[in-house]
């Protein structure tokens, strides 16, 4: 199974990402995992992508990006199984180099979700969205709260806000996604790949969709 989750900030996609690849037992890859990981291994793209651009805020140029994409996804787990891709594609050059990917790895994808989701669902998401420290895990204060406040369940790191979720640059980063990720929803419909599904539900409401649309129980 070959996958790709569209959808603004705070649309789940991290929530549905982490459901579909335990039950279709699939890589899940996210850009930030991704350069993490580059950069660990200490390969020549990751540490051009940490030392000149992510290390320091800002964006990694699509090269690098497509660069890194294509070697995860020649990896012997991604060629066996297939993989869940979030957070990329987020523009149209980036869609055009998986393609280029998938062409050469003689692969194609099964389906693109896109999770749309309302504005005032997006901010009371990412308004009580609490991430671990250590291991980087999402939580939320009403939705889906730690066992104990402020403690991870998993590794016991500290819980924290992340700067970027306050109401004005929430606002922002959807503003910027309209600008940039958006048309992929064109992109993919057009390839006949798009299925939109309501993201506004809870996640298992919004994971039923998907089950639906690519017809399993």
């Amino acid at each position: 199974m070959r996958l790709v989750l569209l959808g603004p900030p705070g649309a789940g996609k991290g929530s549905q990402a982490k459901v579909l690849c335990e039950k279709f037992k699939i890589p899940h890859i996210s850009t930030g995992d991704m350069f993490r990981a580059a950069y660990k291994e200490n390969t020549p793209l990751g540490r051009m992508a940490h030392d000149q651009y992510w290390g320091k805020g800002a964006l990694v140029p699509d090269d690098i990006t497509i660069g890194l994409v294509r070697d995860r996804l020649g990896a012997d787990d991604c060629r066996a199984a297939g993989f869940l891709l979030d957070g990329f594609p987020r523009t149209v050059t980036q869609a055009e180099g998986l393609d280029r990917i998938l062409e050469e790895l003689r692969q194609r994808l099964d389906r693109v979700f896109y999770l749309k989701t309302s504005k005032e669902v997006i901010l009371q998401r990412l308004g009580g969205r609490r991430v671990c420290k250590g291991c980087g895990h999402n939580y939320h204060t009403v939705n889906m709260p730690p066992k104990h406040n402020g403690v991870c369940d998993g590794c016991g790191g500290a819980l924290y806000r992340r700067p970027d979720d306050n109401e004005e640059t929430i606002l922002n980063r959807l503003k910027v996604y309209e600008e940039q990720t958006a048309p992929l929803v064109d992109y993919y419909t057009k390839k006949g790949l798009l299925a939109a599904v309501n993201s506004d539900t809870p996640v298992q409401g919004t994971h039923a969709q998907v089950m639906k649309v690519l017809g399993v129980r």
